[in-house]
């Protein structure tokens, strides 16, 4: 697995959607994970049954091109950042290379096209073309996001060259395929969620909060500001009502001082980063999760709060649109409209029978479509696919 996303330590607050996949597929395969290293975490470990190496590609604390808010957040807020690419793209080539030529892999799964993906492929023409099979999946913001004649040429030159594609949306798909991706070699399998250990409904019964819930990476295109400005308008008419932001990132401190400028600072609570295993009692608190996203290549969260019974607001985005169906798993409002968010939010704290009948039905969407099981079990089949492929010509030409 090559990836820029990954626990970097037991109990981190870091997207663990990879970790989980992996952690799922440990008994199917030897997993090898390839990620890149940051302050305070191992350089080498066994976690979870499965061995992880992570890349150092500069001094100490200087190594801050990943995690909090991801790479491309990384690089809108400092642009010293662009100065650690090539050290980070050369040092993750570097391990790869080395871990391919001191064990046997059969797949190498790269997580974003951009740029593990580019770089899996240069490791295959730096290896004499001898390489295992290449699975590429791209998570939303590397093939939406990257504009340009150049990146639009690098992001279908890794879909032509790998021997499979997954995209985590059927609206992704489309985007893929506008782009010159091969149809055959493309699936759309999204990232999963335990449904039944950890996301999961309150006992029947509990009473939620008049509580507005947020989750998310703290960047520009997550929107939180837009939710934020619904705010005075929501608490005009329901004075009890609070809202709760989870996450982190470049945007934490122009969203603190939005909350201060609109008075509304004691009724915005911003909890910063918290480890997973935390999310599901948020989500069973709250009355609403908004997703007031203006860009989304799948919407994880947004599975998450339906899983545990939380009525949900999103943005209406082609991609939400695959998860929160407006007036039966949940109420969209037009993208970056905080008047709609703040109407919609009102409408349901207002009306319980409306909020427990959305609760049901997302979560009998989300059992039926992204349990991990569901997920890690369409993968394990492609993966098996893929290296019984590549054992078969290895074996043609040894």
């Amino acid at each position: 697995m090559l990836t820029s996303t990954f626990p970097r330590w037991e109990g981190d607050c870091e997207p663990p959607f990879v970790f989980e996949l992996c952690r799922r597929l440990r008994d199917r395969f030897d997993v090898v994970v390839l990620a890149p290293h940051a302050a305070g975490a191992m350089s080498r470990e066994s976690l979870a049954g499965m061995e992880v190496i992570r890349f150092r590609y500069f001094f100490g604390q200087w190594e801050m091109l990943a995690y909090q808010g991801g790479i491309l957040a990384k690089l809108k807020q400092h642009s010293a950042c662009y100065l650690l690419v090539p050290f980070f793209l050369a040092s993750q080539l570097i391990a790869l290379l080395r871990i391919l030529r001191r064990e046997k892999i059969d797949v190498i799964h790269a997580h974003w096209l951009i740029p593990q993906g580019l770089i899996a492929l240069a490791a295959r023409f730096l290896n004499g073309g001898r390489f295992p099979a290449l699975l590429c999946t791209s998570h939303g913001s590397d093939l939406l996001g990257l504009h340009g004649r150049f990146f639009a040429a690098l992001k279908r030159m890794v879909m032509r060259h790998a021997n499979a594609v997954t995209v985590v949306s059927r609206p992704m798909k489309a985007y893929a395929l506008a782009l010159g991706a091969d149809e055959r070699k493309l699936s759309v399998i999204p990232m999963g969620i335990d449904v039944t250990g950890l996301f999961v409904p309150p006992p029947a019964g509990g009473e939620r909060s008049p509580e507005l819930l947020f989750v998310g990476r703290l960047v520009a295109s997550k929107a939180a500001d837009v939710l934020i400005e619904a705010m005075p308008a929501i608490l005009a008419e329901c004075t009890e009502a609070t809202l709760t932001i989870v996450g982190d990132g470049p945007e934490k401190a122009r969203l603190e001082i939005l909350a201060k400028a609109l008075g509304i600072a004691d009724r915005v609570n911003f909890l910063g980063a918290i480890a997973n295993s935390e999310l599901p009692a948020l989500y069973r608190r709250a009355a609403i999760f908004v997703s007031p996203s203006l860009e989304e290549g799948f919407g994880l969260t947004l599975v998450e709060a339906l899983a545990c019974g939380c009525a949900a607001i999103a943005s209406d985005l082609p991609a939400t649109r695959e998860i929160v169906v407006d007036g039966k798993t949940g109420l969209t409002v037009p993208p970056g409209d905080s008047a709609a968010i703040a109407r919609t939010a009102l409408l349901l704290l207002a009306d319980a029978p409306l909020r427990r009948s959305l609760s049901h039905a997302g979560r009998e969407f989300a059992l039926g479509q992204f349990d991990w099981e569901i997920v890690a079990g369409r993968y394990g089949r492609l993966l098996d696919g893929l290296a019984a492929a590549a054992r078969q010509l290895s074996c043609e030409h040894p």
